[in-house]
């Protein structure tokens, strides 16, 4: 079965945010690194929109939280705590962020987008020209890099696609190149446009 297929089972065929039948498609829930069925939600087109755009976040529409926050599936639970953190300053999100218990593993996946913390708080990854990489960009390597522990050499050129970053060091992002998962340094990446 498709990833599609497995979340329209797991969920009833349902939004697993607000419970709408309309427009459901996969959202892979950032940092993107397993995917799959474990790291992805259904969402409906209005859930998705706002959970990728916080600008167009309209808060009353996340009170599905409510029942929503209770999934037994980790994805459902961390983008729930993300929006909720994410609304917080409105009062009713942060009740609701209160009673929400993630263990430590789901928190940490939860908080490696720096959802919820002040501007000043949050860890920012630039590439070689000051230019803020997320999760899920491209990049393109801009010398050699010999890769720790391994005879491998990642060739100055290389298009690293769909990035993770470290949440805790601004210095790291990781990616794969080729078939092997690697860290590499900020200083030694440029971001690829998404036409390029």
């Amino acid at each position: 079965m498709s990833v599609l297929a497995d979340l329209e089972k797991r969920s009833g065929s349902v939004c697993e945010f607000c419970a709408s039948t309309d427009n459901l498609s996969v959202y892979e829930v950032p940092p993107i690194s397993t995917g799959g069925v474990d790291g992805s939600v259904l969402a409906c087109a209005t859930c998705k929109s706002q959970i990728e755009n916080p600008d167009s976040t309209d808060a009353n529409h996340w009170r599905c939280l409510n029942d929503s926050m209770w999934s037994e599936f980790r994805a459902v639970q961390v983008v729930a705590w993300r929006m909720l953190s994410r609304l917080k300053a409105k009062g009713w999100p942060q009740d609701l962020l209160d009673m929400l218990f993630l263990d430590d593993e789901a928190l940490r996946f939860a908080q490696a987008t720096g959802e919820g913390l002040d501007d000043s708080e949050k860890v920012i990854h630039r590439d070689v020209n000051g230019t803020i990489l997320e999760a899920g960009d491209s990049v393109v390597l801009i010398k050699d890099l010999k890769v720790k522990g391994s005879s491998m050499v990642a060739k100055q050129g290389t298009a690293v696609r769909r990035i993770s970053l470290d949440s805790e060091n601004a210095e790291f992002i990781e990616g794969k190149v080729g078939p092997t998962q690697i860290v590499i340094i900020t200083k030694y990446v440029k971001k690829l446009s998404k036409s390029e």
